[in-house]
């Protein structure tokens, strides 16, 4: 029953992604393919998703322990920090400093993480931004 709420969750968190990316105004200088489209391709994926949940969950799920519960929770504390700095740090800390810490919660050492961090960060600057030419929060250091 358990799966069956989330799934439900989740397809009512999707349709609130729509109506809050339909929501967004584009201007004359928005990107080629506007800035609706990622939100409702991940609203698509959300929905789809948890309406699979929903048809076929699983015969008895495991909830995590209190622990585990804690680092979820402090993983969603860090993304959202993620959202509120990337108009002040700009994309490429931002992103480094939010994959370097989901990286080392996942199991990988102190100093693995850094790089996993700095790696992802600057890789999704240069794939999006260099090659595809899409804009991304700029930080102190202009980039």
């Amino acid at each position: 029953m358990s799966d069956r709420i989330f799934g439900v969750f989740g397809i009512l968190l999707s349709i609130g992604y729509v109506f809050a990316a339909l929501a967004i105004e584009e201007s004359f200088l928005s990107d080629a393919v506007g800035p609706k489209a990622f939100p409702l391709i991940i609203a698509a994926i959300l929905g789809l998703s948890s309406l699979a949940i929903v048809l076929r969950p699983d015969a008895e799920p495991q909830w995590p322990t209190l622990a585990r519960l804690a680092e979820i929770a402090a993983a969603v504390v860090v993304m959202i920090l993620y959202a509120e700095m990337l108009p002040v740090a700009g994309f490429v800390i931002a992103t480094a400093f939010a994959a370097a810490y989901l990286a080392w919660r996942l199991g990988s050492s102190a100093l693995e993480s850094v790089f996993v961090g700095v790696g992802t960060s600057v890789g999704i600057y240069v794939i999006f931004h260099l090659v595809l030419g899409l804009s991304l929060a700029r930080g102190p250091f202009g980039f």
